[in-house]
């Protein structure tokens, strides 16, 4: 059902609209440059590349998976692009939600399209979150050993569940973060700057690690045909660039906060941009650096071995133990994986922080139930927003790591940046690119690359008919619920008249 808007709301431009101050029961800016900076770098490491750089050797078969990470970077760089210029021309709550909105129609197919990603948004968002609640119970499972064990497994519908004690820690990391966004936005702000030096201490810490003792036989002891383009290359490619695609992810989370930025439209490409340099340089160079150390074929042994469960500890221990001894080096291991966990849980804190704006923005829009657009009166948050996401991430914190990761790419393009990407290239956007603060260089050219990059992550998938049945699934449920509302909403308005 749709709220009624005024004249002068009508006239009004979505930027000038975004850009008011905020008083009263609405969102207030206090989300300054450097830590919108901070706040992507955070969401877009996390525990990611900690726990998955292991699954994407794997899948590319040896060092080579270093491709994974560049291809990655670029497909990232050209969506961040797109990202840039529709940030700066919607500065807006919920990002995505009113790109859709304003680029397929506000009172047409927009509103369809919009209110499907923000429905299928609860469920992609709480598996985004699920799965840094997951790295982080995984990688402080080092401290308890025995908490890997189940304690119930089953199967619903053919996805394994399972409850053990790293599930515990996964969900008691999700309540902890819930109580600490519990607070104005400002108090965030001092917050995001502390946790992303430490995410990015980590990344320093294993590749100085890993560097100062490179052994270049090592990173890069190809396999015979490593470089052979054929299927078993691109289907690898393919893989690889799904699982580094989940790595990168989080360079726009600034855009989902956009009526809490300061200076809109200064910060927001600052951010995507800037995160995408850092996070890129970072992650290659981890990649090589960890792969110099730990040879390849180690890292693609049995799931219960250590170097790959818990790789970045692994490679400290043996560099520090070698050369001070083995209780230096358990000691630099468990001080990495202490700032592994804080990474995975500043990541958790973003996540949140984020996608608890794409609801309320709907709701706001009357596009959505009206309860998610309830903002608390002393803190200034969309708290009931930000608890119902927090309590589907529990649930999503039952399922195993792999498949929560798989399942959310797949989702995530299909409503998300395919939609967007299209939506840049029409019409209504070109005639209005001149108006904007930022524009993308080349255009379209990074447009249809970014596009192209996520077609082929999604057309090489193995079970790619599967996913796109579970994606059907959710994209109908939207509609059945979409019409309903419409139905309901046009009779309400015959009833009053």
């Amino acid at each position: 059902m749709g709220i009624p808007h005024n004249r002068s709301q009508q006239t009004s431009s979505p930027q000038t609209a975004a850009l008011k101050p905020s008083h009263g029961n609405e969102l207030e800016r206090g989300l300054s440059a450097r830590a919108a900076l901070g706040l992507n770098i955070i969401d877009m490491v996390g525990v990611g590349p900690f726990v998955t750089l292991p699954l994407i050797v794997i899948v590319m078969g040896g060092p080579q998976a270093m491709l994974g990470w560049i291809a990655g970077a670029l497909l990232s760089l050209c969506d961040g692009l797109i990202w840039s210029e529709l940030g700066t021309t919607y500065p807006e709550a919920g990002g995505s939600y009113a790109y859709l909105k304003h680029l397929y129609g506000a009172h047409g197919l927009g509103r369809a399209l919009s209110f499907l990603y923000a429905w299928q948004l609860l469920f992609s968002a709480p598996l985004s979150i699920a799965s840094g609640c997951l790295g982080f119970a995984q990688y402080m499972s080092y401290f308890f050993p025995r908490s890997g064990e189940k304690l119930l497994s089953l199967s619903l519908l053919h996805v394994p569940v399972v409850f053990s004690g790293q599930t515990a820690m996964a969900m008691g990391l999700c309540a902890l973060a819930v109580a600490v966004l519990y607070r104005r936005v400002r108090s965030i702000d001092r917050l995001m700057k502390l946790l992303g030096a430490a995410v990015v201490l980590a990344l320093l810490a294993i590749i100085v690690t890993g560097l100062t003792h490179f052994q270049r036989r090592l990173a890069f002891d190809f396999p015979a045909g490593a470089f052979h383009l054929g299927h078993a290359f691109f289907a690898g490619l393919g893989a690889g660039m799904l699982i580094s695609a989940y790595d990168y992810w989080g360079y726009y989370n600034v855009c989902f906060l956009g009526a809490e930025v300061e200076h809109p439209r200064k910060t927001i490409p600052r951010a995507v941009l800037g995160s995408i340099a850092i996070v890129g340089t970072l992650y290659l160079l981890m990649n090589i650096s960890v792969l110099g150390v730990v040879p390849w074929r180690e890292l693609t042994g049995s799931v219960t071995g250590e170097a790959r469960r818990y790789t970045m500890a692994v490679l400290m221990q043996r560099v520090y133990g070698a050369s001070l001894g083995p209780s230096a080096g358990h000691l630099a291991a468990m001080g990495i994986v202490v700032l592994i966990a804080l990474a995975a849980a500043a990541s958790v804190l973003a996540l949140l922080l984020g996608y608890s704006r794409i609801p309320y923005a709907a709701a706001k829009d009357g596009n959505f139930p009206a309860i998610f657009g309830k903002v608390h009166p002393r803190h200034h948050i969309p708290h009931v927003s930000l608890l119902v996401l927090a309590a589907i991430t529990v649930l999503c914190c039952l399922f195993r790591l792999q498949e929560v990761i798989t399942t959310l790419v797949v989702m995530r393009i299909l409503f998300q940046f395919l939609l967007q990407g299209v939506a840049v290239l029409l019409p209504r956007h070109r005639n209005a690119r001149h108006k904007h603060s930022f524009r993308m260089p080349l255009y379209p050219l990074p447009v249809l690359l970014a596009l192209t990059g996520f077609l082929f992550i999604l057309v090489s998938r193995p079970a790619f008919l599967r996913e796109m049945m579970i994606a059907g699934v959710v994209l109908v449920g939207g509609v059945v619920l979409y019409v309903v509302r419409h139905l309901r909403g046009a009779q309400a308005s015959e009833y009053t008249y």
